[in-house]
């Protein structure tokens, strides 16, 4: 957004020696001395932590306004005084001002906003080239060095490189560290982030191409990852068949996927390496509970959408002593259990002519390679969307769908069973404001991935955390003897 407040809350001198040392994305809170998401006012330059950390950016501002004073001092004394409104992200060089609670696309007519971006992105690339000749050095010298080096807890070289928030973009940045494969700007993305070249990764190529053939995501508002994903993924499939000139919302509006020969998923008749991956097939039973007619459809998919059962949506974390605890399989369950239709939904009966109830089921058909799950916590309600923030119980390994299936009996016992490859995780009340992070597994070793920011997890952290988004790989058969010879 355009802010108005620049004049009186950007008055920097780029005076290097008021900068903290070491690059900026890794500066310290000057109050808690966190060095993670740090913000810097562009009123004093001091450096204070964001608001998913302790809070202390906003915090300054809040202390530095007025309090107490009367109302017409008050007017004159702010039209006089240094604001301290706008900050900078020290990581993505993103601004943001507090009293206009938005990101600011503007600068001032001197051009201060970029002329600090500038020198924050130059001293942040010195720092990066004096990292990595510390780290080409000390490889030299140990014969036994680790692939991995961590300072301080966040991870800094060969394999995970996080990707630097552009603005309300963790939901971007969270699926794109879930998924992996296709397409140009998408594959350049996912080479990036495993390189071990950087520390972050800055996608904004892939962004401004989201925004070209994705109107809905433009700007800098919190998006919905599920969202976000479901488009990126039903436009690589159109991009990787060729397709160009179709417009996605016509592609999700008449349902974007159709069944064809082979039980295979399919959008337009096609199969591509996003189905081949992600695809699977449902089979929907409408049975009319009048005349006793049942109806089949194939319906593929790309992923499941699990409602939290209704009993489980005052539990909020697992250790809460209030009933059960909601298990993954709980939502399976409720997807696949026999559903009566309410009236608004009643089946149209080609036997009795007319609307009648009627009772749907749905089994899986086909598995697909990546299970991706979606956790359904938006809800509508009249007038706002609430978020069910129930802790639900999901396997790190060894989940098994043969109870789902239509005919398990000609599956394998491997075959069925899923190990969880990344998760995806909303924190925050509402699907328009929070924050977007992601835990992804590589190599054995579980990450955290919160934008610029990696660290390592542990397996208990991962079982923790409230799930939004869960990617599920096909466990494979072990290879038998006679494979072998």
């Amino acid at each position: 957004m355009e802010c108005p407040h620049l004049s009186s809350s950007v008055c920097v001198a780029l005076d290097s020696s008021r900068f903290q040392s070491g690059s900026p994305s890794s500066w310290c809170c000057g109050v808690c001395r966190s060095n993670k998401s740090p913000w810097v006012c562009l009123t004093c330059l001091n450096v204070h932590c964001g608001r998913y950390v302790n809070g202390h950016a906003k915090k300054h501002f809040e202390d530095t306004q007025n309090s107490g004073c009367h109302q017409k001092k008050c007017e004159k004394q702010e039209k006089e005084k240094p604001q301290h409104s706008v900050c900078m992200d020290c990581s993505s060089y993103s601004t943001y001002c507090y009293r206009c609670d938005d990101f600011v696309v503007n600068d001032t007519k001197m051009g201060l906003v970029q002329k600090v971006r500038e020198h924050l992105q130059s001293l942040e690339n010195s720092a990066l080239a004096l990292d990595r000749h510390r780290k080409r050095k000390l490889l030299e010298s140990s014969s036994n060095s680790s692939k991995l080096v961590k300072d301080s807890g966040v991870v800094t070289a060969h394999c995970a490189t996080g990707l630097r928030n552009l603005g309300n973009t963790c939901f971007m940045n969270a699926i794109l560290q879930s998924l992996s494969s296709l397409v140009e700007e998408f594959r350049k993305t996912l080479c990036s982030l495993w390189q071990g070249s950087q520390t972050a990764f800055s996608p904004d190529s892939l962004f401004y191409v989201v925004w070209k053939i994705m109107p809905n995501f433009r700007g800098y508002q919190q998006q919905d990852a599920h969202e976000f994903m479901r488009y990126l993924l039903d436009h690589l499939h159109l991009e990787l068949q060729g397709n160009h000139s179709r417009v996605i919302m016509s592609t999700l509006s008449e349902g974007g996927l159709q069944s064809s020969p082979g039980d295979k998923c399919c959008i337009n008749g096609t199969s591509t390496i996003v189905t081949s991956v992600f695809g699977g097939v449902l089979q929907n039973e409408v049975n009319c509970l009048i005349c006793g007619t049942e109806s089949k459809k194939f319906d593929p998919f790309l992923d499941l959408s699990l409602d939290i059962p209704s009993q489980f949506r005052n539990k909020r974390t697992k250790n809460m002593e209030n009933g059960p605890i909601c298990t993954l399989q709980d939502c399976l369950r409720s997807f696949t259990d026999l559903e009566e239709l309410d009236d608004t939904e009643l089946y149209m009966c080609h036997k009795c002519k007319k609307r009648q109830k009627s009772t749907k089921k749905f089994w899986i058909q086909k598995l697909p390679k990546v299970l991706c799950l979606h956790l359904k916590r938006f809800h509508w309600t009249a007038y706002l969307r609430n978020k069910v923030d129930t802790y639900v119980e999901f396997p790190l390994r060894g989940l098994d769908m043969k109870c789902y299936l239509l005919e398990p009996e000609n599956m394998g016992p491997e075959s069925c069973l899923y190990d969880l490859a990344a998760v995806v995780v909303h924190h925050g009340s509402g699907v328009g404001s929070g924050h977007y992070t992601a835990y992804a597994s590589h190599e054995d070793r579980w990450f955290h991935f919160n934008d610029s920011t990696v660290t390592l997890a542990d397996e208990d952290a991962v079982a923790k955390a409230k799930a939004y988004i869960l990617f599920y790989v096909e466990r494979q058969a072990p290879a038998s003897a006679d494979a072998k010879l």
